[in-house]
């Protein structure tokens, strides 16, 4: 999780120019100054942390690719889990996708979910709706 989420954005961008035949290197700065939309979720699973976080990483195997697990500080009951899913029009533009499991109390774990994609000039809101969309595969 060393990367952030503008710099996975711009590779996973100069990568989809470079299938399509363009330059990855002039995409990669263009994405870089391309503005990002960015949504949040709160939901509470009702699943021991173990369990939440096995939750999380399934869902988000199955919707893109996952591309790491961390602990928060040592000893502690939270964990991030990131991927890159696909979203916006025929799931093309890459959403990268940063997901907080935190122990809850008795009603369960907690969760924020962070989903964050780049925007051109036709605005998708693929940060958004990856985001609502996942937050309900979540608490499905």
């Amino acid at each position: 999780m060393d990367r952030n989420e503008d710099e996975i954005l711009a590779e996973e961008l100069a990568a989809l120019g470079a299938v399509s035949g363009g330059s990855g290197h002039l995409t990669r700065l263009v994405a870089r100054r391309m503005r990002k939309n960015v949504h949040e979720i709160d939901l509470v699973l009702p699943l021991p942390f173990e369990g939440a976080v096995e939750h999380v990483a399934d869902v988000l195997a199955r919707a893109g690719r996952v591309m790491g697990f961390a602990r928060v500080g040592p000893g502690t009951d939270r964990e991030t889990i990131r991927a890159v899913v696909g979203g916006g029009v025929g799931g093309l533009n890459p959403v990268v996708v940063t997901v907080l499991v935190s122990r809850g109390g008795v009603a369960g774990s907690e969760v924020r979910l962070r989903a964050a994609a780049k925007e051109g000039l036709i605005k998708q809101r693929a940060g958004e709706k990856t985001a609502v969309r996942l937050a309900a595969l979540l608490s499905g």
